[in-house]
């Protein structure tokens, strides 16, 4: 088996020595040149551009790298750690379900994963009663656009330009700007893409080839960039006109994040198939995939499949996060907070704002980069984005008003 590690060398102090030589000859001799310590190369893949930091722990809304220094967290685990950090809820959760059961598939009924669905469905918009729960949101998506095709024996999607949905193969053939990754020979089928919030567009685009249509309400890659409700309720009018499905990706923006349980309820919209990951678990792998009833029946065994999602601890966690989102009011909260960010963050070098709930893009004069180093000189940690001038927020829910003061702050003290 392949080390990682260099091979140790010989600890005796004579070591090396020529044949004979003393121990006094050799203390005599001139010491060699200290060389520099070989750092050991990672076992790890490096495809990941990364902060610098090593973060060993976190508690509520700050991390604290390996020196001690603390930050305050608007990045959030790439809008995944929708707690924070220690949540007692999610704790508590882990370590009770870790003693019951670590795993069990599909094959048999858990109790814990009928609560979680129970509790996502009261949590979801009127008229998506069932659950497929998966592990990732590229899941989730692939997930969804098989469902379009199975219901409708159509060929054809219709995607929004600017639209991130993931990495696998179906997920990455609707996300924007992959030639440089995709890398698969061939697409899985027919994509239209329309120009970002272009009503005129998508409905020209819809046929009785489109199996669905698929969109962020708010694009969070591209910059955090909020679709209008008009395009949003005209999508929802096309696509049942022309007997497609509409697919609300919901990865980033949903579990509260947008202040409504799903931006869905925000545009005012129930889709037919909504997707949804990233907080859904407060940290630990989960996706999800709702539809209704109409859907749910045309669907048989086999069809839809996994091994690890609906896995007891991941269904502990989304019960636990539904539960705490509900008993500490953090929908009420994302929505003072998003309007504090709102009202005080145009300062310094940012020149505009856009986003919804907690997810936000500070449009920057400057470089976003630049503006990162700058934040982290501040302890501030966010998140970059598609746009090289805008800079994402995607913090925890449990951010208080106070936390927008100190960022308010730092931005004001920042160059323009």
């Amino acid at each position: 088996m392949n080390s990682p590690l260099p091979p140790t060398s010989a600890t005796s102090p004579t070591a090396g020595a020529a044949p004979g030589a003393s121990r006094a000859g050799a203390a005599a001799a001139a010491p060699a040149p200290a060389t520099p310590a070989v750092v050991p190369p990672s076992p790890l893949l490096e495809i990941f551009e990364r902060m610098g930091l090593e973060i060993p722990s976190g508690d509520g809304v700050t991390v604290q790298d390996k020196s001690g220094r603390k930050y305050l967290d608007f990045y959030g685990g790439h809008a995944v750690a929708s707690l924070g950090y220690g949540h007692p809820y999610l704790v508590e959760a882990l370590a009770n379900q870790a003693r019951r059961l670590f795993f069990q598939s599909n094959a048999v009924d858990l109790e814990i994963r009928v609560r979680a669905a129970a509790r996502l469905v009261k949590f979801a918009p009127l008229g998506l009663t069932r659950v497929f729960f998966v592990n990732s949101g590229a899941e989730a998506i692939e997930n969804a656009l098989r469902v379009a095709f199975l219901v409708t024996k159509r060929p054809r999607v219709v995607a929004v330009a600017g639209a991130f949905h993931g990495r696998t193969a179906a997920a990455a053939a609707i996300t924007d700007h992959h030639d440089g990754w995709y890398a698969f020979p061939r697409k899985p089928f027919d994509v239209t893409w329309v120009p970002f919030d272009d009503v005129s567009a998508l409905q020209a685009a819809l046929g009785p080839d489109v199996a669905a249509v698929i969109f962020e309400p708010v694009q969070g890659v591209a910059g955090a960039r909020p679709l209008s409700k008009s395009f949003v309720q005209a999508a929802r009018e096309v696509t049942q006109r022309h007997g497609a499905l509409l697919i609300l990706d919901e990865v980033q923006i949903g579990i509260g994040r947008s202040g409504s349980p799903f931006a869905a309820q925000h545009y005012g919209i129930t889709p037919d198939v909504l997707a949804t990951a990233k907080g859904i678990a407060g940290g630990f792998p989960c996706g999800a995939l709702l539809v209704g009833e109409a859907i749910a029946a045309q669907l048989k065994r086999g069809q839809l499949g996994t091994t690890f999602g609906g896995g007891p601890m991941a269904c502990a966690l989304v019960d636990a996060t539904l539960r705490a989102i509900e008993d500490q009011q953090l929908l009420e909260r994302v929505k003072r907070v998003s309007k504090k960010i709102f009202d005080r963050c145009c300062v310094g070098p940012v020149e505009g704002i856009q986003g919804l709930g907690l997810l936000i893009g500070l449009r920057t004069r400057r470089p976003a980069r630049e503006v990162l180093a700058d934040l982290r000189t501040h302890a501030i940690l966010a998140g970059t984005s598609h746009d090289p001038h805008v800079v994402r927020l995607m913090p925890p829910l449990i951010l208080e008003e106070a936390h927008v003061e100190q960022l308010a702050t730092a931005l004001s003290a920042i160059p323009a």
